[in-house]
């Protein structure tokens, strides 16, 4: 899923960060603060983490594109990487 949120400063990017990884249903997540756009994935549903990212951030948040990975096999996960990744952007993944 791919939002939309304000980022104007590097503290909302960190708040967002932690926010991101107390959430149990988001696994991995791109931030990129030039286009004020949030790539989340996870096994949640895409406005329940929206939601929860609006009340923690107090930001309104705007979705842009919601990807379904229904018949994935848990053990083969393909990732797929941008050719050329932004030079500010911050790739996390998380273990549970």
């Amino acid at each position: 899923m791919v939002m939309r949120l304000n980022l104007d400063c590097n503290a909302c990017c960190k708040k967002l960060k932690r926010n991101l990884l107390k959430m149990k249903e988001v696994e991995t997540y791109l931030i990129e603060k030039e286009d004020n756009t949030v790539s989340v994935c996870g096994r949640g549903v895409p406005a329940d983490v929206a939601i929860k990212i609006r009340r923690r951030m107090k930001r309104r948040v705007q979705i842009l594109e919601i990807q379904d990975m229904g018949n994935v096999n848990e053990h083969h996960v393909e990732q797929i990487t941008p050719q050329h990744p932004p030079e500010n952007a911050t790739m996390q993944h998380m273990h549970n």
